[in-house]
């Protein structure tokens, strides 16, 4: 006699292993905790074999887990893309949705990727400019949706992550042993004013060598060892580095990626504010420990 797997189950074991527990996963799910346990119990009683390590504190997956995650990533897609492809709608038409450049890799590509293949006729427009710009297109209107770099959201805005700033100069470089130190900022950059704060408050000499408000300058004087710069930990530019950890400068501080969006009722909107959200969440699944909390 054919068994079946339980797809609803089956996305809750997959929710638990990509969200870090139990509690995390009924929070993406919109579960209760005890819905989420329920479901797994009966996934295990159903195959006879325990896919959750529970002898420590910790829960972990196990090696038969960890072999039906795999199955089940597939088996969900699937059943996720077929649902798709006969149920949605034919929405034409263009979205414009606005990002900083140093946070477009890697959180952004997956979601233009995702956004193509289940809106095949709907256009996704991307611009690239700093946060205030941002900010000042979308409250005229011109952006449906913007993602921004700020130490914390503004009116309507929804923060994904809270991520810490880092210092960086040119690879090999000793620009950070100068005194006055040199930095470099964009006009219109985020951090600037914080960051150069933090140096004052930490009593450095600071001297600021260059003024511009493109990016790519910045990374240039940079990455000729002329001055040092702060910016978003995991957006290292070509030819620059980390700074040593005993390079003695202050704590640049923090920043939060912050999402807004014009209409999250219209249907298209709602789905990329879904996606954007779950691509957060993928790369900090990617980069969390193995263990999992219960």
């Amino acid at each position: 006699m054919a068994r079946n797997l339980d797809v609803t189950a089956l996305r809750s074991f997959v929710a638990v292993a990509d969200s870090g527990g139990v509690t995390r996963a009924a929070g993406v799910l919109n579960l209760t905790q005890s819905a989420v346990s329920m479901q797994l119990k009966r996934l295990e009683e159903a195959l006879g074999l325990d896919l959750l390590d529970r002898s420590s504190r910790q829960i972990g997956v196990t090696p038969q887990g960890e072999q039906l995650l795999s199955y089940a990533r597939r088996m969900l897609a699937l059943n996720d893309e077929a649902l798709q492809r006969l149920t949605s709608q034919d929405y034409e038409g263009e979205i414009s949705l606005g990002v900083p450049h140093d946070i477009i890799y890697p959180y952004i590509p997956p979601v233009l990727r995702q956004f193509a293949a289940d809106f095949p006729r709907m256009q996704i427009k991307l611009v690239s400019q700093p946060t205030k710009t941002l900010r000042e297109m979308f409250a005229r209107g011109e952006l449906d949706a913007i993602l921004t770099t700020e130490s914390s959201p503004g009116e309507d805005g929804e923060a994904l992550v809270t991520l810490p700033l880092v210092w960086v100069g040119a690879r090999g470089g000793v620009a950070y042993k100068q005194r006055p130190l040199p930095v470099a900022f964009c006009s219109n950059c985020i951090f600037r004013s914080g960051v150069l704060k933090r140096l004052d408050d930490a009593n450095f000499e600071w001297s600021m060598t260059l003024e511009s408000a493109a990016d790519s300058a910045v990374e240039a004087v940079v990455s000729a060892d002329l001055a040092v710069n702060a910016i978003i930990k995991g957006s290292l530019p070509e030819q620059t580095d980390l700074l040593p950890g005993d390079a003695g400068l202050p704590d640049p501080g923090k920043t939060q990626i912050v999402l807004y969006m014009q209409a999250k009722d219209d249907p298209v909107q709602a789905a990329l504010h879904e996606m954007i959200r779950q691509s957060y969440l993928s790369e900090w699944k990617a980069n969390a420990p193995r263990r999992l909390s219960a």
